[in-house]
């Protein structure tokens, strides 16, 4: 299909800069059938008893820095996007036109990069050193959050974001970008979906490199995904299985969390507990397997998260809904509102 396919106009005062507290107060679209407007906290109304809610427990580093050559020169943003090992990471930076390699970046106090490469795609590798203790240590210490750039911060961002950008249920460090459609999830909306019998089980992916990525080919089967990292416990296998078995339904708290489902079942059909990393693309046509409803925010145009909620619903469902979505000004992307989503067969 062409991107053109899933473009549409968004108003630029609806893309959220903050969240709304509580997280759960976030408005829901729910979208099936028909449309209906609710909020996140009326979730467990929304599903039946013996349903299961997938969960990405994935947390975020904070991996942007306000950095400076140590030769002077104007701020660059630096935003580490990937762990290549041995404290070599893949990264953007703005402006980043005139780093060249051999460059020295400081990036925090006590931690430094030496730029190695910059690829055609305008990534850096960098080579980092902390001078007391280890790298990961100092990223987690002089790091900011690495939101999205839609959301506008102060170049040493803000440390309210350090809470509000990670799930409350986040334990596996990896990633470098939240699983937003998790921020909504409080303590209380917890407690109310176990008292309504919905369960709930983990799965990690590590959010990377794809995320920052625009579509930047005509035809949407000519984008590339960048592999990410997860990994299936055998516990949360099990629990789908007996919620098959007893007819509930599988609720994926994310599109993370649905490509990781969907791609340990594609070439079987059946689920297995491991560990790997993915690529796996989902436009329309694709053959859902485990999936049944998708919790998720709302989607950049021509992204490859919309054309993944179009393969699921249907490209004319979610044109309709996205369109109801912006005339009620519902709040979109990463800090923004929610909607649940029906799977079409």
């Amino acid at each position: 299909m062409d991107v053109d396919a899933f473009d549409f106009e968004l108003p630029a005062d609806l893309i959220a800069q903050r969240p709304v507290e509580p997280r759960d107060a976030a408005r829901l679209l729910v979208i099936g059938d028909n449309l209906q407007d609710r909020t996140v906290h009326d979730l467990p109304g929304l599903l039946a008893p013996g349903d299961l809610l997938v969960l990405n427990r994935t947390r975020v580093l904070p991996t942007r820095f306000a950095a400076r050559r140590q030769r002077g020169g104007r701020p660059i943003q630096i935003t580490l996007v990937a762990d290549q090992g041995d404290d070599r990471w893949s990264a953007f930076a703005r402006p980043g036109r005139h780093l060249t390699p051999g460059d020295t970046l400081e990036l925090a106090s006590g931690l430094v990069a030496e730029v190695l490469a910059k690829d055609a795609d305008g990534r850096f590798a960098l080579q980092l050193q902390a001078e007391d203790g280890t790298v990961i240590d100092a990223i987690r210490a002089g790091g900011s959050m690495p939101l999205p750039p839609y959301i506008r911060r102060p170049a040493a961002g803000e440390a309210a974001d350090r809470e509000r950008y990670q799930a409350i249920f986040a334990r596996d460090e990896g990633s470098v970008a939240a699983p937003t459609a998790s921020l909504h999830f409080t303590d209380r909306l917890l407690a109310d979906l176990a008292a309504r019998r919905v369960g709930h089980a983990f799965l990690t992916l590590h959010v990377g490199l794809g995320t920052f990525l625009p579509v930047k080919v005509a035809k949407a089967r000519d984008h590339v995904m960048h592999p990410e990292r997860y990994v299936l416990p055998e516990a949360t296998v099990d629990a789908i299985a007996a919620t098959r078995a007893a007819g509930g339904r599988i609720v994926a708290v994310g599109t993370t969390v649905l490509r990781v489902l969907e791609a340990c079942a594609r070439e079987t059909g059946e689920l297995h507990p491991g560990q790997g990393s993915t690529a796996l693309f989902i436009t329309p046509g694709f053959d859902f397997r485990v999936v049944d409803r998708l919790l998720t925010n709302f989607h950049l145009p021509r992204s490859t998260l919309f054309m993944l909620v179009a393969a699921l619903a249907g490209l004319d469902r979610m044109q309709a809904a996205y369109a109801h979505a912006i005339a009620s000004r519902y709040r979109f992307f990463s800090y923004g509102d929610a909607c649940l989503i029906d799977r079409r067969d």
